[in-house]
Parts: C-alpha cells; sequence; structure tokens
C-alpha cells in the first residue's frame, strides 16, 4: 500500500532536511524533486538544450558534484519554468510517489500538480532573511565565496521566478498544513511535520 507526502516549499525553508527526516522516520522512500531540476540545469550550463536534457536525464547526473552551486540553483528554477521540462519529469515523479510501502516527495508543485491527491500535504516556509541566511551559512561552510546581499537577492529572485510562472506556480495546495520555520529549529520543525503525517496516518 502506497502512502504518499508531499512537502512543498520556497528555497532554503527546511523543507530538503525535514523530508528526510520524514521519509527516515515512517521508513518510507524520499525523493528531492529539486535535484532532477538542478540536474537539468547542469546540463543546459554545460550546452545542452532544456528540453533534450530533461527527456535524457539519468540517474548518473544526479550524482554529480555541482549540483549544490548557486550557479546551477539559478539555472534550475530558469528551467523550471519551461513548461516542456516540467512535464518530461512529471511520470518520473508520479510514478516514484505511488511506490509500494509509501513516499516522500519535496519541491515547488508536489501538493498542487504532482500529487494533487497525497495522503498529506506541507508547505514548509520562512522569511526571505531567514531562508538567506541559512543559505549564506551553507555556502560559507562549504568554502564557497558569496556574501549576505547576494544570497538575499538570489533568494527573492528565485521566489520570484518561481511564484511568477505561468507552468506549475510555487503557492500552498488549498489542503496543505503550512510549517513556517522561521522561529523553529531543526529539531522542533521535524517534529512537527511528523506529527502532522502521523495524523494523516491515523485511521479516520
Amino acid at each position: 500500500m502506497s502512502f504518499t507526502v508531499a512537502i512543498d516549499g520556497p528555497a532554503a525553508a527546511g523543507k530538503g532536511t525535514i523530508s528526510k527526516a520524514v521519509a527516515a522516520h515512517f521508513g518510507i522512500a524520499h525523493l528531492d524533486t529539486g535535484l532532477l531540476y538542478r540536474a537539468v540545469g547542469a546540463r543546459v550550463l554545460d550546452g545542452t538544450d532544456p528540453e533534450h536534457a530533461a527527456q535524457t536525464l539519468l540517474a548518473e547526473d544526479l550524482d554529480r558534484n555541482d549540483l549544490r552551486t548557486p550557479e546551477v540553483a539559478q539555472a534550475a528554477s530558469k528551467v523550471a519554468a519551461i513548461g516542456a521540462v516540467r512535464a518530461a519529469l512529471v511520470d518520473f515523479q508520479r510514478a516514484f510517489a505511488r511506490r509500494k510501502g509509501g513516499a516522500v516527495l519535496d519541491g515547488r508543485d508536489i501538493g498542487t500538480v504532482i500529487c494533487p491527491n497525497a495522503d498529506v500535504k506541507l508547505f514548509v516556509t520562512a522569511s526571505a532573511d531567514i531562508r538567506a541566511q541559512r543559505r549564506f551559512d551553507e555556502l560559507q561552510a562549504r568554502g564557497l565565496a558569496t556574501d549576505y546581499d547576494t544570497v538575499l537577492a538570489d533568494v527573492k529572485a528565485r521566489d520570484a521566478r518561481d511564484m511568477d510562472r505561468t507552468e506549475a506556480p510555487l503557492k500552498p495546495a488549498e489542503d496543505a498544513v503550512l510549517l513556517d520555520t522561521s522561529a523553529l529549529s531543526i529539531e522542533d520543525a521535524v517534529q512537527e511535520a511528523i506529527a502532522a503525517v502521523a495524523k494523516a496516518k491515523e485511521p479516520s
């Protein structure tokens, strides 16, 4: 029996960390759908046409060591606005969501487009300033040269692109549980998410 958890939200809100923790807690599979778009974005930066890159994506493309760079993040946001790219990746995501035993998918349109009938939907968010600080700290820890103002501008630009795009804009599903992590520790945010999923799993 499958049980699908859809977790959406903007960059650096904590949805990736929360999704992995929820999947581990309940012993189900996890897919970071943003990684698919990052892999396509990386191939586009290498000179491949976006639609072709999405249609021919291989498992090894997800293992590249440059997928977490700011350049690839921006490229991913741009290719994600292309309808043909999104269409090429939809089937893969939906098949993953139907995995026996259950699945957690995190991204930007899981609860609204990919899995509108998910058993539970979470929308993880935080203020732009908080998210920029988290991303800045993460990039510094990885030894990447940048500054806070540049990261904040990138976060705001990506938010605008993700929320204003015609194809599958970033927004909470109407029945999503909102989880604002601005003032929460990772541990507290994870516990709130686990509680929401556990409630959804209870027999009605």
